[in-house]
C-alpha cells in the first residue's frame, strides 16, 4: 500500500540525481540503496569474520607492505600488490 513520507529538500535533490532514468520512481532509487547497503553489510560481516579467524592482514603488515611516500599512483600500485 503506497504511504507518503516527508523529506527534505536536500534529500529531494540527491535522490533525483541518483535516479537512472528520468522516470525511476524514488521508490526504486531507495530500494537499490537498500539492495547495495544489505550487500555491503553482508560483505562487511564476511570480512569481519574471516579477519577474525586470522585470514586478514594486519595493520603492521600493511604498512610494512606499502611505500614510504603514497602518491596517488604509488598507492593504488600498492593496493593493487596487496591483493595478488
Amino acid at each position: 500500500m503506497p504511504t507518503t513520507i516527508q523529506i527534505s529538500d536536500s534529500i529531494k535533490l540527491v535522490l533525483d540525481r541518483m535516479k537512472m532514468i528520468e522516470r525511476e520512481t524514488y521508490n526504486d532509487v531507495i530500494e537499490r540503496m537498500i539492495g547495495a547497503d544489505l550487500e555491503l553489510n553482508k560483505k562487511t560481516k564476511i570480512e569481519i569474520e574471516e579477519a577474525r579467524k586470522g585470514k586478514g592482514i594486519s595493520y603492521a603488515e600493511v604498512k610494512k607492505r606499502l611505500p614510504k611516500k603514497l602518491g596517488r599512483s604509488s598507492f593504488w600500485s600498492g593496493i593493487m600488490e596487496l591483493h595478488q
